[in-house]
């Protein structure tokens, strides 16, 4: 399993003044009853017994291509052989808002979206499960699942046991940062406010992406913070904008002023970060020493989806440490299935061998600890988190 380079990606996306999650928040905070399906409402006949497909809905770039043929993609392609199963892959997802307004119509008015799978972040993925728009999976169905998810993705606050969703790939919000350009180490959310770092800060723009490390550095547990911990963040990235030590918010961008060298130190990606060390190795990600966020990306089965069963097996074999293995040298991400470590290690290529040691892809037990996955903003915190974070953010 050779080691496969990418560009780096932009799926921890931004909330856009307020985009679909106002009319979220609007709907669910006037208590609006139509917009949830109860569990018995959820489920449509399943065909998967006698129609061998199923439609899947990812992001670009999110999945294992050949070399020589970008069109293949070696671990579906292998399902398909071996199961008989048909997979129609469409990379139709940019933007979690943006994939949200695209598919809530249908499922808001109890109708079939037309997919059988769909991978959004874990932020978003709480509200699909608080309206009731996604299925409970039948784990009898998932042994790998059962074994082999990473325990400290299995029970987040917004689907307690991972009951409706499991993790396609995990990463950790922390932060990167040039070495040679600072001439000493990052250590501590803190350092982002140093005099020597003025206005070569970024932060990202997203609430979603933003807020927990941030609370992080502030010594909070991001498991049960509070709104007085997000309007103390607040408080405080609103001096750092008026002192003008950050220069900018950012999305995935934030790789282009990193690599420059306009800026010297920011939010980032873990995933993002192994991509730029390959190109310069004075780039630097750190889990600070008060802890960074880890997050997924979420595999989760629609209501109405009429191959429920083909894409419950399509999942638990992405959970088969092997090709959790073989996906995890091509995208680079925290893989959910540490067992696929061992896997790699054993690789005869090196520098797919050399993955099994990065602890970007596989944390170590000091990393672990300092990792947290942060309880997600509720509907009836989004309107009102989202209209500040975004005035200061300038969204």
């Amino acid at each position: 399993m050779p080691l496969k380079t990418i560009p780096p990606l932009s799926r921890r996306t931004l909330l856009r003044a307020l985009g679909s999650g106002a009319v979220l928040g609007g709907l669910t905070g006037c208590g609006v009853p139509a917009a949830y399906v109860r569990p018995e409402d959820r489920a449509a006949a399943d065909l998967s017994s006698t129609d061998q497909r199923l439609n899947w809905a990812n992001w670009p770039l999110y999945i294992d291509t050949d070399d020589e043929r970008p069109s293949r993609r070696p671990t579906l392609e292998a399902f398909e052989k071996r199961t008989g199963i048909s997979v129609e892959y469409v990379e139709e997802i940019n933007d979690n808002d943006e994939f949200f307004g695209k598919i809530s119509p249908a499922l808001m008015n109890h109708q079939p979206t037309g997919r059988d799978l769909i991978v959004v972040s874990d932020w978003m993925s709480a509200r699909f499960v608080r309206l009731g728009w996604v299925q409970e999976m039948d784990r009898a169905r998932q042994p790998n699942v059962t074994r082999y998810l990473d325990p400290q993705l299995r029970s987040p606050a917004f689907d307690p046991g991972r009951t409706c969703t499991a993790p396609w790939q995990s990463g950790i919000t922390g932060i990167a940062y040039n070495r040679r350009g600072t001439g000493r180490e990052i250590r501590q959310v803190s350092d982002l406010w140093a005099s020597d770092l003025k206005g070569r800060v970024t932060l990202l723009s997203g609430l979603d992406e933003a807020f927990a490390l941030l609370m992080q550095g502030n010594g909070v547990d991001i498991t049960r913070w509070t709104a007085d911990d997000f309007h103390a963040v607040c408080d405080q990235v609103e001096q750092q904008v008026k002192a003008g030590q950050i220069r900018r918010f950012t999305g995935n961008d934030y790789i282009k002023d990193l690599s420059s060298g306009d800026v010297l130190a920011c939010q980032a990606y873990s995933g993002d970060v192994i991509q730029l060390q390959a190109d310069d190795p004075d780039i630097e990600f750190v889990v600070p020493e008060e802890g960074a966020e880890l997050w997924s990306e979420s595999l989760m089965i629609p209501d109405l989806a009429r191959h429920k069963a083909n894409a419950e097996r399509l999942i638990d074999y992405y959970y088969d440490p092997e090709v959790a293995a073989e996906l995890a040298a091509w995208v680079n991400y925290v893989c959910p299935v540490p067992a696929a470590r061992d896997v790699l290690a054993s690789a005869q290529d090196e520098a797919s061998a050399a993955l099994a040691e990065n602890p970007l892809i596989f944390p170590d037990e000091g990393m672990r600890s300092r990792l947290a996955v942060a309880r997600d903003i509720d509907s009836d915190e989004r309107v009102e988190f989202g209209k500040r974070w975004n005035q200061i953010a300038g969204l």
